[in-house]
């Protein structure tokens, strides 16, 4: 029950990352904070749609 993610910038809103999470034990929103290369710096990435 693994569903394909793509992570995006809060900054920019480009999408860096996409991951795999579960869908029926992770119910909220995924986020990191990781490096955006648009950005040249650690921001937020939060899950977005497809």
């Amino acid at each position: 029950m693994r569903e394909a993610i793509h992570l995006g910038c809060e900054k920019c809103t480009r999408r860096n990352y996409h991951t795999t999470r579960n869908k029926k034990t992770h119910t909220e929103k995924f986020s990191a904070k990781k490096y955006c290369k648009f950005c040249r710096e650690h921001t937020v990435h939060k899950e977005m749609k497809l």
